[in-house]
């Protein structure tokens, strides 16, 4: 099984590191996704690339590519990066793919995903969250990430069926509205489960006939999924 880190640790119990951020980035790859199997070539050159730690807070910036999830604000994470790494390369991604992503956050999933895809829309609950990252990812040019605040739940069906789904919260159940707006032949990956407990990160496919099929992962830790915006 992958390892993955189920909790978020304490920053100021980690050593900071003082090295240029593109040799940070390469270490990172190489030590925390590659060394745990992640081998998808796209993925790993998109983790190389993005620069994490524009993603985090300035007072997280020398903790931004150790191996645990930061906080971003209002009660919101930014994912480890293996996490992150490990979601993309489970949706399989390839340059023609629209991708669906809920729970935006401070950007940093969508900047992956749309080093790897053609368009990226993803809805963030906070509206905070939401204005910031869309206005960081436009700053940083990616300019096929499409942000809306609002209720992931309900998915975007203006711009469905998606070729893959990537859900950054963890939701009682896997949403209906998502399942309908996932393209035959795509996937989406989730974690469902009670926010107070381990969850199960799962990967949902849908084959050519429509037919739907889930399957269990690994155990994860996930803000819980939030509705009502």
């Amino acid at each position: 099984m992958l390892p993955f880190l189920l909790g978020l640790l304490l920053c100021s119990d980690v050593p900071v590191d003082t090295t240029d951020y593109a040799a940070r980035r390469a270490r990172m790859v190489r030590e925390q996704i590659e060394a745990r199997g992640v081998t998808h070539p796209g993925v790993l050159r998109a983790m190389r690339k993005v620069p994490r730690h524009l993603f985090v807070p300035e007072d997280q910036r020398p903790y931004a590519y150790h191996d645990f999830p930061l906080p971003i604000g209002y009660g919101q994470t930014i994912s480890q990066p293996f996490i992150v790494a490990y979601m993309t390369a489970l949706v399989a991604p390839e340059p023609s793919h629209r991708v669906l992503e809920i729970g935006t956050g401070s950007g940093y999933q969508a900047a992956v995903l749309a080093e790897l895809v053609d368009t990226v829309y993803t809805i963030e609950i906070v509206p905070e969250l939401a204005e910031s990252a869309a206005r960081r990812l436009a700053d940083l040019g990616y300019t096929r990430v499409r942000v809306r605040q609002g209720d992931g739940y309900e998915g975007w069906a203006a711009h469905a069926p998606f070729d893959a789904i990537v859900v950054t919260a963890a939701a009682e159940h896997i949403p209906p509205p998502l399942i309908d707006q996932l393209k035959r032949g795509g996937r989406m990956v989730i974690p469902v489960g009670s926010p107070f407990r381990t969850q199960t990160l799962m990967l949902v496919e849908k084959d050519r006939r429509g037919r739907v099929t889930t399957q269990s992962l690994v155990p994860v830790r996930f803000v819980p999924f939030r509705r009502g915006g």
